[in-house]
């Protein structure tokens, strides 16, 4: 497949004038007629983006197959068929349908549930055609309609508007900017102006949060901004899961030895003169020994475990894989608002005149919080300071906040919202100061005005209230508030303390009031407000989560680092970033004009070397900065909400989307999905996703150490000359059913506490790192070699070949079973391991060690197996042999535990 066309109608629209781009459209000021629409909508198609299918139950049962483990199994199978053992054929078989039948519960049942996200909501909006107004489905939108929009409204097309009114627009979407952007119709702006700046364009997607506007349709579809970024989704493929890459090396390793080492056998048995239908056995039995049959349902197992136990920690895994990438991640580049932030101004700081700055505690939109001095909670002078502060706050409001059983409501503009949840900290409500206090008369707040006022009663004097821009209101002021009478102003000082607070990443905004003369029937007016008394500015942003904090600092624990890319202000981006400690130095931020700039890839790479705050970025911007952090050496994971973070998101190792208020193409192009957009549940699932890794290590140790084991023992028997010491199907059953209902009880070991005290493992490490090898050749060869010196011995004695291998078969189930305990952990004794904390483990291994024992009192089972069954005086003993697995294995532990702490 193909990308479409995403050329614009009007590429550049923002930098052109109304009339130039309603002539380029061949539209009018009334609109399009209906022959027209017709036409175009045939020529353009529906206004939708293109749905992502979920695949079908059959293909992602097929999907299960596609392993390089799975054809090496597959591989046995046919070498069994061939030689007409099928009983083997058979049981590798069968392991095969069951993998492939659990993966595809777990898959298909995950994709379901992202699905069930989605809200299939119809959007509908008001045009202009032939000079009347409709109400029509926004999909039959075409370029060149006019778009009549108010407050509420969320935006159907890409629009160049025509006429506005104080209009503001929540465009955090595509450019992760908090604020509402401000837009001007007149404007004419630079070709290469930033999207985020284009203020006389609307965009799909977006929210009318003020005001109202009227746009001629500039793109649809695909030929949108938002659609440009769903076009990037739709065609570029994911990159591999580590554990892919890590299994895909282990397997081919297994692949290569298993040829190596039955070519080795071959030769021997060749020279020792061993009939060709013996060979194919050993080549058969062999292949058993070595290949783990029951890797790939264990696998799936542990995988679909961390998947349900992520889910209890509010992340749905879209794909099975990512359940271990997550964990194996060297970076999260995270968006801002509404991850890092809750989306939601909040006033959190107030700077009285000639004072130190008060904290505002609290966040979003519950009044929940205190106002405290840096001493402490006010005096009473200054609770009466507080109180005149809030006054102005509520009193110049338009907004609503109030309580409905049992939780907070609110609406109206964000900032009038924020100042209501302020006054409420403090004790102010906006009904009561209305009913103390009527109103006379407003002055509405415009973007151009850049203040609000508001007129009252007030003991029976006439008082004017005014809030909004320091640069507005300094001129209207003459007196600054204090505790005690009210002083000159110092302007200086007061823009001083402005520009700390600007600093800090908060938008400014200051309150005064004052009496003012109004004769009867005068209209009150801007130029009433003068010699006003400055009371404060307060400090707006949008807040940190509170457990942000915490989860960025669990990351740098776990080794993982932590960068931010946004669309917001460079200094709101930087102030946040030193919040939650991610940042030291100026030189750590870097921005999407700087980017600009880069050159080439090299360039680019350089500057996000060290930088972790990318700020004012594009959506292509942020794809860049991701792929650079990847040539970079980083495991990237990306989180974020918005439409802009989708292609970032899809060329990332693991893309995490949020669940509650992301958008759909956000979710579509995750791996994962964050159902409470809490960056602290990313963290949760990082250490949930380490466990998963941690267990498929352990079921890989205890079924290729077991491995490991039989071909010592067939190297042995073979060496010195006796027979096979077990059959071929004996050691199907030795693999697949007694060893493989502890691999999959093994896959249910919880976390052992420390997941995120270490780094995570580079990507390209093997699973058969030093550690691994170490454990596998020393118990292999314990194993191993008891196992032929019991054979041996019971030959020595006079015992019949199947009575040896029945020994001998029984004394490999009583290892496993002895040997999944030392699987509990790589370093942790055995010992210190409760056994209750894996009650599944506990009853899996006596399950396994009584199916072997029912299948020597099963007459067709035994048969089959050639087993028979045995005293409780030989049980015992050979339990005995098998715990020395157990002692050898608790040395190593201990030998290692004893070189750390005296590296250290």
């Amino acid at each position: 497949m193909t990308p479409p066309n995403t050329t614009d109608p009007i590429a550049s629209a923002h930098s052109a004038s109304i009339d130039t781009v309603l002539v380029a459209l061949e539209s009018s000021l009334h609109g399009l007629t209906y022959r027209e629409t017709a036409a175009r909508l045939e020529q353009f198609g529906r206004n939708t983006l293109p749905q992502v299918k979920m695949p079908s139950i059959g293909s992602v049962f097929l999907r299960q197959f596609a392993s390089p483990l799975i054809y090496v199994l597959v591989a046995a199978a046919l070498l069994s068929i061939v030689i007409k053992e099928w009983s083997d054929a058979g049981f590798i078989s069968a392991v095969l349908f069951i993998n492939a039948v659990i993966g595809t519960i777990q898959e298909y049942s995950a994709q379901r549930a992202a699905a069930a996200l989605q809200q299939l909501v119809s959007a509908r909006c008001r045009v202009l055609r032939e000079g009347d107004t409709y109400e029509i489905n926004a999909e039959e939108l075409v370029p060149g309609d006019i778009v009549l929009l108010e407050s509420g409204d969320k935006v159907p097309a890409d629009l160049r508007l025509l006429v506005s009114h104080d209009m503001e627009v929540d465009e955090s979407l595509l450019t992760g900017e908090s604020l509402p952007v401000r837009k001007d119709s007149n404007s004419i702006l630079a070709t290469d102006i930033a999207l985020g700046d284009r203020v006389n364009m609307i965009f799909t997607g977006t929210l009318v949060g003020r005001g109202r506007a009227r746009g001629v349709v500039v793109g649809t579809a695909l030929n949108t901004v938002l659609g440009r970024i769903a076009a990037d989704v739709l065609f570029k493929p994911s990159p591999k899961a580590p554990l892919q890459i890590r299994m895909d090396i282990f397997t081919h390793r297994v692949a290569v030895f298993v040829g190596i080492a039955a070519l080795t056998m071959f030769g021997v048995a060749v020279m020792r003169g061993t009939p060709l239908g013996e060979m194919f056995l050993l080549a058969v039995a062999l292949a058993v020994s070595v290949i783990p049959e029951g890797l790939p349902v264990a696998l799936t197992v542990a995988l679909a475990i961390g998947m349900r136990r992520m889910a209890k920690r509010n992340v749905i895994v879209r794909r099975l894989l990512a359940v271990e990438a997550l964990g194996s991640c060297t970076l999260i580049a995270t968006d801002k608002t509404g991850t890092l932030t809750v989306n939601q101004l909040t006033a959190r700081c107030i700077s009285f005149p000639n004072r130190e700055p008060w904290k505002v505690s609290g966040e979003g939109t519950v009044p929940d919080g205190s106002i405290l001095t840096p001493r402490g909670t006010p005096s009473a002078e200054e609770a009466a300071l507080l109180e005149r502060l809030c006054q102005v706050a509520v009193l110049t409001n338009e907004g609503f906040i109030g309580r409905t059983d049992s939780s907070w409501t609110h609406h109206g503009d964000a900032v009038d919202v924020a100042f209501l949840v302020m006054a409420h900290k403090a004790g102010v409500v906006k009904t009561e100061m209305t009913n103390a206090f009527p109103e006379v008369a407003i002055i509405a707040y415009e973007s151009e005005r850049q203040f609000s006022a508001s007129l009252n009663q007030v003991n029976g004097k006439q008082c004017a209230f005014v809030k909004g821009a320091l640069e507005r209101l300094l001129p209207m002021c003459t007196r600054m508030a204090t505790s005690g009478l009210d002083v000159t102003i110092e302007q200086e000082l007061i823009e001083q303390q402005a520009y700390t607070l600007a600093s800090g990443g908060y938008r400014v905004l200051a309150l005064a009031a004052g009496e003012i003369e109004l004769a009867m029937g005068e209209i009150f007016t801007e130029e009433h407000l003068r010699g006003l008394t400055l009371i404060g500015l307060v400090g707006i942003i949008d807040p940190l989560r509170t457990e942000a904090k915490a989860a960025v600092a669990a990351c740098r624990q776990a080794g993982i680092e932590v960068a931010m890319i946004t669309g917001d202000h460079p200094a709101t981006a930087f102030a946040i970033a030193q919040e939650l400690d991610m940042v030291e130095r100026a030189e750590q931020l870097v921005t999407g004009p700087e980017l600009k700039l880069a050159s080439d890839s090299g360039s680019i790479d350089q500057l996000t070397q060290e930088a972790r705050v990318f700020a004012r970025v594009g959506p292509h911007q942020k794809l860049d900065i991701v792929q650079s952090l990847q040539r970079n050496g980083h495991f990237v994971a990306v989180s974020g909400d918005g439409a802009n973070d989708a292609p970032a998101l899809r060329v990332s190792q693991v893309g995490v989307a949020m669940g509650k208020g992301g958008t759909d193409v956000a979710r579509e192009t995750a791996d994962l999905i964050i159902t409470d957009d809490n960056f602290a549940s990313m963290v949760a699932g990082v250490e949930e996703g380490r466990v998963a890794y941690a267990n498929v290590r352990k079921v890989i140790f205890l079924l290729i150490s077991t491995g490991a084991a039989e071909l010592v023992l067939f190297t042995l028997a073979l060496l010195t000359g006796l027979p096979l010491p077990l059959m071929a199907v004996q050691l199907l059953w030795l693999n697949l059913v007694t060893n493989g209902i502890q691999d999959v009880a093994l896959a249910f070991e919880p976390g052992e506490g420390d997941e995120l005290r270490y780094p995570p493992r580079p990507p390209r490490e093997p699973i058969f790192n030093r550690l691994m090898i170490e454990r596998v050749v020393i118990s292999a060869l314990v194993i191993g070699i008891v196992a032929f010196a019991v054979f041996q011995w019971l030959i020595a004695k006079g015992f019949t070949l199947d009575e040896a291998r029945n020994g001998t078969l029984l004394l490999m189930v009583l290892f496993e079973n002895v040997h999944v305990f030392n699987c509990r952990s790589e370093v942790r004794s055995a010992l210190r391991h409760n056994p209750l904390r894996n009650p599944i483990l506990l009853m899996g291994t006596a399950i396994a060690q009584l199916v072997h024992i029912g299948a020597m009192y099963t007459p067709w089972i035994s048969d089959v197996l050639h087993i028979q069954p045995v005293s409780l005086e030989h049980w015992l003993e050979l339990l005995g042999l098998a715990l020395t697995v157990l002692i050898v294995m608790e040395l190593h532990k201990a030998v290692r535990r004893w070189l750390i702490q005296r590296e250290q």
